[in-house]
């Protein structure tokens, strides 16, 4: 399907199951237009149609509870109940049942479009080759937790590094439109009992982030507490685009609380979820590392391996699959995972340009 028709027939199948904010959706399509890898963590819709034409080999591997729409950018800090860094995947908006080929090459693909943007300069055999050996060595030891305390020094020192700046974080989050009107009383009653005190006076802000779920629900509590400032935020969550097309009445589909109870993982204790909203902190120290900071590709490298490891974090959940993707890994020929991210990398810009008209 032409990219804009399947860009107008997805939004307009999510909009019988959820509200859309029009100038959000105008936002999420002019960045659409920036670059490919912006593209490509937009429209996952569009890797879904792409995806079993250009890899049919791959559609049949074993099945999993997965990101779904796995990226370069997908991965960040928060702190636990004992107050430790903690990385991993921190957005499962489009968690579903899936080949977990599709987490990984996925993966790969936007850590090549990344090298175009000039964000990694590690060579693309080398970011396949590192996220493969990395998944692959979670599978083999039953995955673990990437706590940044006495283990994973290199990985703290970065993330701790590009914490962001308290003061620039609170001013930009304060220059968001004020929205209290807008929110249902259901969703602003679960923010307020997300809040450490009870009856701590918050207004309600609407922020524009993220890609993929841009154009959908969020609204952000701001309150000063005890000498600073403090956030929560509902962000409504959707179907995944997995089943667009495919999508059964009656199924929610809505996978989030699921994924992040079975994974191998350590939880954030201040996610949780009031229907089909995710109630979530936010703060400086909880955001994601981003690439085109990094200092060396040796970082690069070692990056690449942590996602790799804790893409099969994510897949362990499933019960009993680890020998199962072991067993179908033994049998995929050398270098599947660059031939198919080169080949789905591909189609993207193709689907990039086009967007853009050229």
């Amino acid at each position: 399907m032409d990219i804009k028709k399947a860009t107008r027939a997805y939004e307009t199948w999510l909009a019988r199951h959820m509200p859309l904010i029009a100038a959000d959706l105008n936002r999420k399509h002019e960045r659409m237009a920036e670059d490919p890898f912006s593209f490509l963590r937009a429209t996952f819709y569009v890797w879904i149609e792409r995806w079993p034409q250009i890899c049919p080999d791959l559609v049949r591997a074993p099945t999993v509870l997965g990101v779904g729409d796995s990226h370069v950018e997908n991965f960040g800090t928060w702190r636990d109940a004992e107050g430790r860094l903690v990385w991993g995947v921190n957005d499962f908006d489009e968690a579903c049942q899936l080949p977990y080929t599709n987490d990984l090459v996925r993966l790969a693909a936007s850590a090549l479009l990344a090298i175009k943007e000039n964000h990694l300069a590690s060579p693309s055999r080398a970011v396949c080759e590192t996220i493969l050996e990395g998944y692959m060595e979670a599978l083999k030891d039953q995955g673990e937790p990437i706590v940044l305390a006495e283990r994973h020094a290199w990985l703290r020192e970065l993330a701790k590094s590009k914490l962001r700046d308290p003061l620039p974080f609170w001013q930009k989050l304060e220059q968001w439109r004020t929205v209290d009107q807008l929110i249902p009383t259901d969703v602003r009653e679960a923010l307020r009992d997300a809040m450490p005190e009870p009856d701590l006076p918050f207004k309600v802000v609407h922020r524009q982030a993220g890609l993929g779920s841009l154009g959908r629900r969020r609204f952000t509590a701001l309150a000063e507490w005890r000498g600073g400032m403090i956030a929560r935020e509902a962000k409504e969550l959707s179907i995944s685009a997995w089943l667009w097309q495919k999508f059964e009445p009656g199924n929610s589909a809505l996978h989030y609380a699921e994924i992040v109870a079975q994974a191998i993982r350590v939880a954030d204790p201040f996610l949780k979820f009031h229907k089909q909203w995710l109630i979530r902190r936010l703060a400086p120290d909880c955001s994601r590392v981003e690439l085109y900071t990094l200092p060396q590709a040796k970082a690069e490298i070692k990056l690449l391996h942590a996602m790799g490891w804790e893409t099969a974090n994510v897949h362990l959940g499933t019960r009993a699959i680890g020998r199962k993707i072991q067993d179908d890994l033994r049998r995929r020929p050398s270098k599947w995972l660059q031939k198919a991210a080169e080949a789905m990398a591909k189609a993207t810009l193709t689907d990039w340009k086009n967007w853009r008209g050229k």
